[in-house]
């Protein structure tokens, strides 16, 4: 599955980067099947913005997002939800998480959104590896950031993807969790064939990035 982008600007920013290069806004670029995608940009200059127009969740831009040739706005409705729920898996700057719901339950939300692409014990065996086993049966809401940041890492892990999408992923993870967090993330990638795009403020050696750019 390829994601095309042609010409996209955010119509907040358009005025912004009208004026300097982009690797990214005002640009012609694809990410093919597969590539392990780095962008670096500081804050401000549009990196969730990105990341919520390939996921379709902002529409307020110009140019044409296609996955798979097909204009990322033309697709809604069952086939946007099928899409999501097979091809394409999301970690949000701002997680998303259910508050009220434990640590297993919003993983489970993911994990059964169809047929289950991995039984129930997986979820132990992720939460071991990321050190969180000890608050699965808490509510997500009195969870720290750092641990709600590994809920949504594991949520987005259990469902099927092709590609993932990730928004500062490791933001409040030190340098130990963040380790493990990326462990999983490629071991997962690998095992699947899949690509990712993901955001960051620094460049970092994580992973064997197939390209970086920046915003």
């Amino acid at each position: 599955m390829q994601i095309q982008l042609q010409q996209v600007v955010p119509v907040p920013l358009k005025e912004k980067f009208s004026q300097r290069p982009s690797d990214i806004w005002n640009t012609g670029i694809t990410f093919h099947s597969g590539d392990w995608i780095k962008i670096v940009a500081p804050s401000g200059t549009g990196k969730t913005t990105l990341m919520n127009i390939l996921y379709k969740v902002r529409h307020d831009y110009e140019g044409s997002v296609k996955w798979n040739n097909d204009d990322l706005r033309n697709i809604s409705g069952d086939e946007l939800a099928r899409l999501r729920q097979q091809n394409v898996s999301v970690i949000f700057q701002d997680l998303r998480l259910f508050e009220n719901l434990t640590a297993r339950e919003n993983i489970e939300l993911n994990r059964v959104l169809q047929k289950p692409y991995y039984e129930a014990p997986v979820i132990d065996e992720m939460a071991a590896s990321l050190g969180i086993t000890h608050i699965l049966h808490q509510r997500a809401g009195v969870c720290s950031y750092g641990e709600q940041q590994r809920i949504a890492i594991i949520r987005a892990l259990v469902q099927p993807f092709e590609w993932l999408i990730m928004d500062e992923p490791f933001s409040h993870l030190d340098i130990a969790n963040t380790k493990k967090a990326a462990d999983l993330i490629a071991a997962e990638c690998k095992k699947r064939s899949a690509g990712f795009v993901l955001t960051d403020l620094d460049e970092d050696s994580l992973f064997p990035y197939t390209q970086t750019f920046s915003l």
